[in-house]
């Protein structure tokens, strides 16, 4: 299975796959691409890709975490300049239920909601804009952006970086054939995993942390 995905992107420079994933991860927030298409899903490629030595892992990195965080700010800033009024897009009616239990997250925990959505692919697009709405202050938004988008990134990253290494070396143990068909078996077991798993965050209620202890917004 990877050498068919290797012959798909072998003809891509590496800049321009760089500039796709952190492109991916930046919409997520700043463009509302989180509705859509879960930014983890770019980052896991990208680091399959550099187990394979065809990305820099180091510089994936950098690049990743610099997109989520940048994102994020954009989606921020979106919030904070039109206030109550991005309540009223279609995509926030739609999940109107999750958005208020984002608002409340955001109410009950303060910035530290910024770090806590960063996990959940609908929370990722929603929260950004949410916090800059509520006017919480951006170096609070900034510090938990910040920690989210990093230790998110390289959580996703290195499992991707880590499942290519592993096929990399059963291949070798077990021969390309059966490594092949397993390979298949695994990504159509995860791609349908992630699908439903992103219908299913849009279509439900999304449960709340336990409560906490208030967390002053200012």
């Amino acid at each position: 299975m990877l050498e068919h995905f290797n012959a798909l992107v072998g003809g891509l420079p590496p800049a321009l796959v760089y500039l796709v994933i952190a492109f991916l991860v930046f919409a997520e927030a700043a463009l509302f691409f989180g509705f859509v298409f879960p930014g983890e899903t770019a980052i896991v490629v990208g680091g399959i890709l550099a187990s394979q030595h065809r990305l820099s892992l180091g510089l994936l990195l950098a690049i990743a975490v610099v997109a989520a965080v940048v994102g994020d700010s954009v989606g921020y800033e979106i919030g904070r300049r039109y206030g109550t009024r991005i309540l009223d897009t279609r995509a926030m009616r739609k999940h109107r239920t999750k958005v208020e239990r984002a608002q409340e997250l955001i109410r009950r925990r303060g910035a530290f909601a910024v770090f806590i959505g960063r996990w959940t692919a609908l929370l990722r697009a929603l929260m950004p804009a949410l916090v800059g709405c509520a006017r919480l202050p951006y170096p609070k938004f900034l510090l938990f952006n910040v920690i989210g988008g990093a230790v998110w990134v390289v959580v996703f990253t290195l499992g991707g970086f880590f499942a290519g290494a592993a096929f990399e070396h059963f291949a070798k143990q077990a021969g390309r054939g059966l490594a092949a068909v397993l390979a298949v078996a695994v990504v159509a077991g995860l791609v349908v995993w992630s699908v439903r798993r992103h219908r299913r965050e849009a279509a439900e209620p999304e449960p709340g942390p336990e409560a906490g202890p208030e967390q002053a917004a200012s």
